[in-house]
């Protein structure tokens, strides 16, 4: 009975999905478009319509307009058609950097990108770093607000984009992330981080063994990742950090930025 009850699920899970992906197409191609005209182009009800809509929106791919019904579709959707593609040639141009840089640094090294309410680490020298204490941390999720990379990026990304992040960490409601979550707080880091061009962790949050720095990786207005450095709180200030290991972490990120295709 219970193999019954999942096979009949899965054909509508599959037509969810396709029909949202439909939606995503449809939207992206014309810019911009009320649901009921959505419904109409698509041949999909329109309380289904709506319903995808707002499972999309909580997802960070579409928005609606504050002053009208017109839904559009936002940098995060516009970024799945070559966020693979564009994550592959980071982890590319990264290796050979980590590479230079690591005996320079000695602490760990994590290339990682923005993912579903988390930063994912791509690239990393933990596995050869002598001052590592983590391995295999290649696919590791770390939370955007208690980590210098999550930081980073909140700081430099769009208001849009942040405002998104932001609303999305919100309803997923971890109580860990909730003082993080203050608006007085998100305004002094946000402010401090891009004043610095450095994002800072060095309050025993996430890990309180470590610290650690880490810079975005810009092209124009758009993050595509961040590169940070870890680093054991009693072997190092965050002073002493920021003053010796700022300057080669940005030279990195500016590299990879360089070093991507057109």
């Amino acid at each position: 009975m219970t193999g019954r009850a999942e096979t009949e699920r899965k054909p509508e899970a599959v037509r969810a999905l396709t029909r949202g992906l439909a939606i995503l197409r449809h939207v992206n191609s014309v810019g911009e478009a009320r649901p009921g005209e959505i419904a109409r182009a698509l041949d999909i009800p329109r309380p289904s319509v709506y319903r995808l809509l707002q499972t999309l929106e909580e997802a960070g791919y579409v928005v609606f307009s504050g002053s009208s019904n017109l839904v559009r579709v936002t940098r995060l959707a516009a970024s799945l058609g070559d966020g693979t593609a564009l994550t592959s040639d980071l982890c590319q141009a990264a290796a050979p950097l980590f590479a230079e840089y690591g005996p320079r640094l000695v602490w760990p090294l994590d290339l990682s990108v923005y993912h579903n309410a988390a930063m994912i680490i791509q690239e990393t020298t933990h596995g050869r770093s002598p001052l590592s204490i983590d391995r295999a941390m290649v696919g590791y999720r770390l939370p955007v607000l208690r980590t210098s990379a999550g930081r980073a990026y909140l700081a430099f990304c769009g208001d849009e984009e942040r405002a998104l992040i932001i609303a999305h960490l919100r309803r997923l409601g971890d109580p860990v992330d909730a003082p993080y979550l203050e608006p007085e707080w998100l305004a002094r880091m946000i402010e401090e981080t891009r004043a610095r061009g450095v994002a800072l962790r060095d309050a025993g949050e996430f890990r309180p063994q470590t610290s650690s720095i880490a810079v975005p990786i810009l092209s124009g207005d758009l993050v595509l990742g961040c590169v940070s450095m870890i680093w054991i709180r009693s072997a190092m200030t965050a002073r002493k950090a920021l003053d010796s290991c700022a300057t080669p972490l940005a030279e990195i990120a500016a590299r990879l930025a360089l070093a991507l295709p057109g």
